[in-house]
């Protein structure tokens, strides 16, 4: 027999006494097994490339278990919650936005409003008289002719002629040429010389009385919108003025002449307001008539 003969027969011979684990051993690992060899083959390889930890991107299979359902659901519904709170912050935002715009259009309307209402107020008389009429003016021809001398009701008092007061105050020796002019019915050389006294002297205390009486010799001569407008210059320059009372009530007098009874009764109604009880009887007496001929409530 030959040696090769032997060797084979005592290799079967072997692997028959053999025991049934010995032969279990020789079987191929299972494939948790391998993976597990792998596993560790990795950790091996990882912590001699990287001796001061592993990277998050080679860390190999994190142990924390995979995300729920449940959670993955969870985190949607905060995402969709924070996402409504955001929208709620911005729809607010527009809306506060919004409404500060509209305060502040608001406040500058009633800012222009308030400003116009007192310009209004402070304009009233001047706009009535420096507005067109409603109806057609009387021709200066055909309004009354004046009377060479003003009536005893309304007459101007009479300033001092004396020598002696001229030479003590020469203003008032030129407020008494202008009236003098005045009462001899020289309209224009009135007012030309009350004009100029005004003006030569405008801290004297006939100014008022001068100004005013411009405004009637205005009137006297037909021209009621001039004497409108004079007259409301002399009452809104020096409204203590002793002669401004009656620069409202003749003001009246114009715009009755310019047919607009509504803004002379306003002129009336401003001199009974503004001065009350200060004002002369005389000059009392004829704002009545005025206020009845021009229907004022």
């Amino acid at each position: 027999m030959s040696m090769r003969t032997l060797a084979a027969i005592a290799a079967s011979t072997i692997v028959t006494v053999l025991p049934a684990p010995a032969l279990a051993q020789r079987q191929p690992p299972t494939p948790e097994q391998r993976i597990e060899r792998l596993e560790r083959q990795l950790q091996e390889v990882q912590r001699q490339v990287f001796p001061r930890g592993r990277p998050a991107a080679t860390a190999g299979f994190s142990d924390e278990p995979a995300a729920t359902q449940s959670s993955v659901v969870t985190l949607d519904q905060r995402l969709d919650a924070l996402e409504r709170q955001v929208s709620d912050v911005l729809r607010q935002s527009e809306e506060n936005g919004n409404r500060l715009r509209t305060l502040e259009s608001d406040l500058a309307k009633s800012r222009a409003d308030q400003q116009q209402r007192i310009a209004t107020l402070e304009q009233r008389i001047n706009d009535a008289a420096t507005a067109p009429p409603p109806a057609v003016i009387e021709p200066a021809a055909t309004l009354p002719k004046p009377a060479t001398k003003p009536r005893a009701d309304v007459a101007e008092p009479k300033p001092a002629t004396t020598d002696a007061a001229s030479a003590a105050d020469p203003g008032e020796d030129a407020y008494s040429e202008g009236f003098r002019l005045w009462q001899a019915g020289n309209y224009d050389g009135a007012i030309s010389a009350l004009r100029a006294f005004s003006s030569a002297y405008p801290k004297h205390r006939r100014v008022s009385y001068a100004k005013n009486l411009i405004g009637r010799a205005l009137l006297d001569k037909g021209d009621a919108r001039g004497a409108a407008e004079a007259l409301l210059a002399n009452y809104r320059s020096n409204s203590k003025g002793e002669r401004a009372p009656d620069s409202l009530y003749y003001l009246g007098q114009a715009l009755m002449k310019l047919g607009q009874p509504g803004q002379a009764c306003k002129a009336y109604a401003e001199l009974d307001s503004v001065y009350g009880a200060k004002v002369r009887p005389d000059l009392k007496k004829q704002v009545t008539t005025a206020e009845s001929e021009a229907k004022c409530n």
